[in-house]
């Protein structure tokens, strides 16, 4: 029986209460040290029951590339380790957490080098990765402007507003649909990101293709922060991206009633897809690259057949 604990978290990416592929590839981690701690079965059952908690986490939120990642990540190197398997996980878990938060301080160096004096630069939603990045900019005495969306229909860009304002960065707060507006005004764009197929597309929160967009038309260079657990073996493999549909409530809010008229219908996908010829970079642990190299990431870090392996899991009946 999968534990309380796990399942908490596990419902906590799913309800978005924990946000950003990073965070979220963490929580996943986590939640399978946690399952691995609270374990008390028979010892033979424990490869059965992880990947049981693997198949539950997958489930939660299936576009974030970087959840299956996690736990790939983790069942792979349990199945090769000659470690009892109950401590392999936990150790294995520590070790992909660390590498995900040193992931983020190597992209906050790369990408701070994309940032000078007076620039103003543009992001949407909520990343941690193009948020270090603008931090650690920052840190190094940098002086630059911010101007961050709103995000709808979840407002996760008052987080982003609220994180930088913190840090003493100056921040414009303005709603999506004004983006074109304000993109002659900009320098620089940095978003983060929620996938990155083997051919370098870029999957990312409602609006961001827009954004590329308004940044291409106006000879703006468009980066996306992003860590290597982002980038999809699966994609390489066959998969197809699978575009998160929401709540119509989200959408609506306090105007819910709305939905009982006739005719009246919400259509509320969580992410789009910016296409590799509208993005300068990816700003990753292993340096700026451009998008083109996806495929060439993908394979030193996980292996081509990898994506093989995550599609067959995803495909299993939970």
């Amino acid at each position: 029986m999968i534990s309380n604990n796990v399942l908490q978290i596990a419902e906590d990416i799913k309800t978005m209460k924990i946000r950003g592929a990073g965070a979220i590839a963490i929580a996943a981690a986590e939640a399978m040290k946690q399952a691995a701690l609270t374990y008390n079965g028979e010892k033979d059952s424990f490869i059965e029951y992880i990947r049981e908690v693997g198949k539950l986490l997958l489930r939660t939120r299936p576009t974030a590339v970087s959840l299956p990642n996690a736990v790939f990540y983790i069942l792979k190197r349990i199945d090769s380790s000659s470690e009892d398997p109950v401590k392999a996980t936990i150790s294995i878990a520590d070790e992909f957490i660390s590498n995900v938060k040193n992931a983020q301080l190597r992209i906050a160096k790369y990408g701070s080098k994309l940032i000078s004096d007076d620039m103003v630069i543009m992001t949407h939603c909520h990343s941690s990765a193009a948020v270090s990045v603008l931090i650690e900019a920052w840190k190094e005495g940098k002086r630059f402007k911010v101007i961050n969306t709103e995000t709808r229909p979840k407002f996760q860009g008052r987080v982003t507003a609220s994180i930088l304002t913190k840090e003493g960065i100056p921040v414009t707060h303005i709603p999506d649909s004004s983006i074109r507006y304000h993109m002659s005004n900009v320098d620089l764009v940095i978003v983060g990101a929620d996938t990155v197929t083997s051919d370098g597309h870029l999957v990312n929160k409602i609006g961001t293709s827009i954004l590329a967009l308004a940044a291409d038309e106006a000879d703006v260079e468009f980066y996306s922060a992003c860590e290597s657990i982002k980038f999809s073996p699966a994609s390489f493999a066959g998969g197809h991206i699978i575009i998160e549909e929401r709540s119509a409530e989200e959408v609506l809010g306090e105007h819910k009633d709305l939905l009982d008229k006739r005719g009246m219908f919400v259509r509320n996908p969580a992410f789009d897809f910016t296409p590799p010829e509208q993005i300068t970079g990816f700003i990753t642990e292993y340096g700026i690259l451009p998008p083109r190299a996806s495929l060439l990431l993908i394979k030193y870090v996980f292996g081509l057949s990898s994506g093989e392996m995550q599609m067959r899991l995803l495909e299993e009946e939970p």
